[in-house]
């Protein structure tokens, strides 16, 4: 199974080269965030006559995920246990869920496609809201997880977190200062691995951006960070064979500011010398 995420930041704009990138890495599911419609306006027919059938999960032109496989695809939820609310001025755990998780069982596979909240600014509401959505995830994620051992589940996505200093290459980025680099947010991304999941890129890729901002020639510049990843369960770690992250996808027209990754995995056993493909596009 090759299995991508990728940010498409608003599917209609960016229908064509996002069904064109699938069928041309050959991708069988893909997991995709900040689709900006709801499930009647989701562009449907072109993932159809490309073979995949697309399960979505949008409220309105905000936010909003979605999941395009050419397997089927079962057991459908829209959010995860506990999964917190958000409104502005509306506090309390009454808060509205938000359209941003969409997960599905594929071909043995527990996949989850996250949009994980921005935060926005240190000292806003949608800050504290994002450590609650993290701390969510992973009771959920860890619950799951132990009522079906050695399941393998993949949580990926836009986690809006720049984990490690060397993800960081745009100097507008700074800690003390901005969001995606504080102390509670990356412990809050590390501490999914106390619920049984484990970055499967970065063993294979140690270095390679995500994410470019539009705004003074970031991309030129090689001003991006790393904040979209595939976080696997054991066992979904252990089929992993190959991984590639995308960059030629933040180029040309209308592009969106996140490239796709990927993951190749094969769930029926690893190759006995242990010999990983490294990949990156």
């Amino acid at each position: 199974m090759r299995l991508a995420t990728w940010n498409v930041n608003s599917i209609r704009t960016r229908v064509a080269r996002t069904v064109e990138f699938a069928v041309r890495e050959d991708i069988d599911v893909l997991a995709m965030q900040e689709i900006k419609c709801k499930p009647e306006q989701f562009p449907y027919a072109a993932f159809e006559e490309a073979g995949y059938q697309v399960e979505v999960h949008g409220l309105n032109q905000w936010n909003g995920v979605a999941i395009a496989s050419r397997l089927p695809m079962s057991d459908v939820r829209t959010s995860f246990d506990g999964m917190p609310g958000f409104a502005k001025g509306h506090e309390g755990p009454d808060a509205p869920l938000e359209a941003r998780a969409l997960g599905v069982m594929v071909d043995g596979v527990r996949v989850w496609s996250l949009y994980v909240p921005n935060g926005r600014s240190l000292n806003d509401p949608h800050y504290t809201y994002k450590l609650h959505w993290l701390e969510a995830l992973k009771t959920s994620t860890a619950a799951e997880l132990a009522a079906t051992p050695g399941l393998p589940l993949a949580l990926v996505g836009d986690f809006n977190i720049i984990p490690f200093d060397s993800d960081n290459g745009d100097p507008d980025i700074v800690e003390g200062v901005s969001t995606h680099v504080s102390p509670p947010e990356r412990a809050a991304f590390f501490a999914l691995a106390d619920a049984g999941v484990t970055d499967v890129v970065r063993p294979l890729l140690p270095e390679g951006y995500t994410y470019w901002d539009y705004q003074r020639l970031k991309f030129p510049r090689n001003e991006g960070i790393r904040i979209d990843f595939i976080l696997g369960s054991s066992s979904f770690a252990d089929a992993v064979t190959g991984a590639s992250i995308h960059r030629e996808e933040r180029k040309g027209e209308q592009p969106s500011d996140h490239v796709p990754v990927v993951a190749e995995i094969d769930l029926g056993g690893a190759d006995d010398d242990g010999d990983l493909p490294m990949i990156f596009s």
